[in-house]
């Protein structure tokens, strides 16, 4: 397990960003062989795709032979309503990049059958050959995707309610109208991303300090379910400074004496400009 510290979000967003750009170009995807890619929604990510898009605009990388799988969607919200997962990704991600529409998959909140669509999403990312890196982000009570408290570890994708906790803070998202918030969502299992090859999770903010604090330096826990990327062979945590403050100061210094290392992942950034000379 590697924990990259960055001194604040736009730094953390930054080193995630050249570390995604790294391996799709190191991967050298064509169409016989596509890089998958699993990515997250909300505010953490966001800093990341604005540098992915900017890369991509100066030429130095492209996303014409990669898949994408998304962790989750609501259920009963339109696919074209401004808080779906859908509209997220499409406006502040793919709408801006050169990925082709097909390869993107996002689970379908309104399908007929919800369960037949989670079983056809595994088998989706199944025929793609499995996730080469799933990037994730956390809530403050540690779940990634909407794998809240007490979810299995091994669990896969399927239909999940949403705690009261979660319903209140997204409410925000809709003019503090509580029954205007989905109360269920699809999303992608612990093991689901578990099976990636590489997982990258962002952690930002003095608020999901508590969470890092439980994912790193306590054992693995059903009630923080980002606990259990503890046990994957290949888990990046990449945070800022706010992050930290509940680890302990040796872990923090153990893991800043490691940057040097760390760095080298992201040092030399690789272009496709490199490799089309």
């Amino acid at each position: 397990m590697r924990l990259v510290i960055l001194e604040d979000y736009d730094l953390a967003s930054e080193w995630a960003a050249k570390y995604i750009r790294n391996r799709i170009i190191q991967f050298k995807p064509s169409a016989e062989r596509y890089f998958t890619l699993g990515l997250p929604t909300g505010s953490t990510p966001l800093g990341c795709y604005k540098k992915l898009i900017e890369y991509y605009k100066s030429g130095d990388i492209s996303f014409k032979f990669v898949k994408t799988f998304n962790m989750d969607e609501y259920v009963g919200l339109p696919r074209d309503h401004p808080e779906s997962y859908h509209s997220y990704m499409v406006n502040k991600f793919f709408h801006h990049i050169d990925i082709d529409p097909s390869n993107t998959h996002i689970l379908d909140g309104n399908a007929p059958d919800l369960e037949a669509e989670c079983e056809a999403f595994e088998r989706k990312i199944t025929e793609a050959g499995g996730i080469d890196l799933f990037v994730g982000g956390i809530g403050p009570d540690g779940h990634i995707a909407f794998n809240e408290p007490g979810s299995s570890l091994v669990s896969r994708t399927r239909v999940k309610t949403l705690a009261k906790d979660t319903i209140l803070a997204n409410a925000r998202f809709f003019g503090n109208d509580l029954s205007k918030v989905p109360t269920m969502t699809l999303t992608v299992g612990v093991g689901t991303v578990m099976d990636a090859r590489e997982v990258m999770i962002l952690i930002t903010g003095a608020h999901k300090a508590f969470a890092l604090y439980k994912a790193i330096e306590e054992g693995v826990n059903h009630m923080w379910t980002v606990s259990a990327f503890q046990q994957h062979p290949h888990t990046i945590f990449v945070c800022d400074e706010d992050a930290t403050l509940e680890l302990r100061v040796k872990t923090v210094k153990y893991f800043k004496g490691l940057m040097h290392v760390h760095n080298k992942l992201v040092d030399p950034v690789h272009s496709i400009k490199d490799y089309n000379q």
